[in-house]
């Protein structure tokens, strides 16, 4: 559409500050109607029927109040169809009851080329909110919870449990999960309602329930802090203190310190990052593990068989804090090429909404930090993990295919920075985790696998078939 601005100078020091804090400009504002009407967009809105909008008598709620209103406009009376009789001079005049509008850029004077009128949009493009069924409460309350997320954060967190060296009963195990689950829906519940303007600039979030008005924002603060509540609370009184402790710091992190971070500075995907290690140290603490090195507990390294001189007793799986530092470790390096790519996608929507991400201030930076942290996960995998006694030295071998895999994908994307590389790294993150934390509980330290399966004879600490130890399991078997 032609046309040209005339800025007043005050709206142009308004408008500079609407601009990204890298100062990559924003889309060039669309001509809106803020004067009097042609007479071409009169005659046209005329033969199409189709209403002015009125904003004059539309009554928002005020910012302040955005907590606590219903989050809905009065739009009593606001959409006004032109006058039928309206003259086609260009010199028609209006009265101020029924002048045109937007709710953007009021102070912009637009000149218009009559020959390509703006007309707005129709009357079958403004919906009524639909009533809140008990179907659609359960879908807000999906989405305010980030339902993928949430399963990804309980995954990893079982993660921690299955590679825990001491067992976990069942009630242990899913009030585990469920607390992780209502500690994860609560911290997302908070940082939506702190993003909801900057979620309502971006087309990857702006359907979700608080820009869409599916839910009021005192609604929504209220399943927060709710679930907020009930996970810690549950985890303190089926799991254990410290996994209580755990969840609600995460939710602390993660709704107010990275949130409000993500705007300020790019250290915030560090904090990120911390806070998606924290899920598998709760499910690791809530089997009863360290995650601190004590006397009692002291940090022990576990070399291969060919360099060890300790008999094999002590190369039986025991409860070492180094083995939760290398699980923490692994998860911790492993979101930096997982996050770093998908912001390089998006990028462009994080620079309208304001966020401080690399991929956003510098793009050459974030694929080197995530080539640094994708090349990190080999001697973590290779080196730190079985030297701590969390898995076998055989994982050392079978986890250098996918950590291969995944730096080749992080070093095209280096070389390039092209989106189609991003693209190829995301994917490549999002199969990478299963499988490493699949082969790292197939060789777990003192998970014997042939013998859980019935295809050798079950062998005790000594390494000699446990019936030669104790005659009776052969007694056993003969009866």
């Amino acid at each position: 559409m032609s046309g040209k601005h005339r800025l007043c100078s005050h709206h142009l020091a308004g408008y500079s500050k609407l601009r990204s804090p890298t100062h990559i400009p924003l889309p060039r504002p669309r001509q809106f109607h803020t004067s009097k009407p042609t007479s071409s967009a009169l005659s046209l809105s005329s033969t199409l029927k189709t209403p002015y909008l009125n904003l004059n008598s539309i009554k928002s709620s005020k910012s302040s109040l955005f907590f606590f209103s219903n989050g809905r406009w009065a739009s009593e009376g606001a959409l006004a169809y032109p006058r039928e009789s309206a003259s086609r001079d260009a010199n028609v005049a209006l009265d101020a009851s029924n002048e045109l509008v937007r709710p953007l850029y009021t102070n912009i004077d637009v000149s218009l080329d009559v020959s390509t009128p703006y007309p707005p949009p129709p009357l079958e493009s403004y919906k009524p909110i639909p009533a809140l069924t008990p179907k659609r409460l359960l879908r807000a309350y999906s989405q305010l919870s980030k339902a993928r997320l949430t399963t990804l954060v309980v995954l990893t967190a079982m993660s921690g449990v299955a590679l825990s060296p001491l067992p976990a009963t069942v009630p242990v195990l899913l009030a585990t999960a469920l607390g992780t689950a209502l500690c994860a829906a609560s911290a997302n519940t908070f940082n939506q309602l702190s993003e909801a303007p900057l979620d309502a600039q971006m087309a990857r979030t702006r359907n979700r329930p608080l820009v869409r008005r599916a839910v009021t924002p005192l609604h929504a603060a209220g399943f927060g802090l709710a679930t907020g509540l009930a996970g810690p609370a549950l985890l303190y009184a089926f799991v254990n203190p410290t996994t209580a402790i755990l969840g609600a710091f995460n939710i602390f992190l993660y709704a107010g310190v990275y949130t409000p971070m993500k705007r300020v500075t790019v250290v915030n995907t560090w904090v990120g990052a911390v806070v998606g290690v924290l899920p598998p140290v709760m499910g690791w603490t809530a089997c009863g593990g360290r995650i601190l090195p004590s006397s009692t507990y002291p940090i022990e390294l576990f070399p291969p068989s060919f360099l060890s001189d300790l008999p094999l007793p002590a190369l039986e799986l025991v409860d070492n804090p180094l083995s939760v530092f290398a699980l923490s470790a692994l998860l911790f390096a492993w979101q930096f090429p997982h996050f770093n790519a998908f912001s390089h996608m998006v990028r462009d929507s994080y620079a309208q909404a304001g966020y401080r991400m690399l991929a956003v201030t510098n793009p050459q930076h974030n694929a080197l930090v995530s080539l640094r942290y994708t090349a990190l996960m080999l001697p973590i995998c290779s080196v730190i993990t079985p030297l701590a006694g969390l898995t076998t030295w055989v994982f050392a071998l079978t986890s250098l295919v996918p950590n291969l895999m995944l730096l080749r994908a992080s070093i095209a994307f280096w070389k390039s920075g092209a989106e189609k590389e991003a693209k190829k790294l995301f994917h490549t993150s999002l199969w990478y985790l299963p499988v490493v934390l699949g082969l790292m509980m197939f060789h777990k330290q003192g998970m014997a696998w042939s013998e859980w399966l019935g295809l050798t004879e079950p062998k005790s600490a000594l390494g000699v078939p446990a019936d030669v130890v104790d005659p009776s399991i052969d007694k056993d078997k003969e009866t």
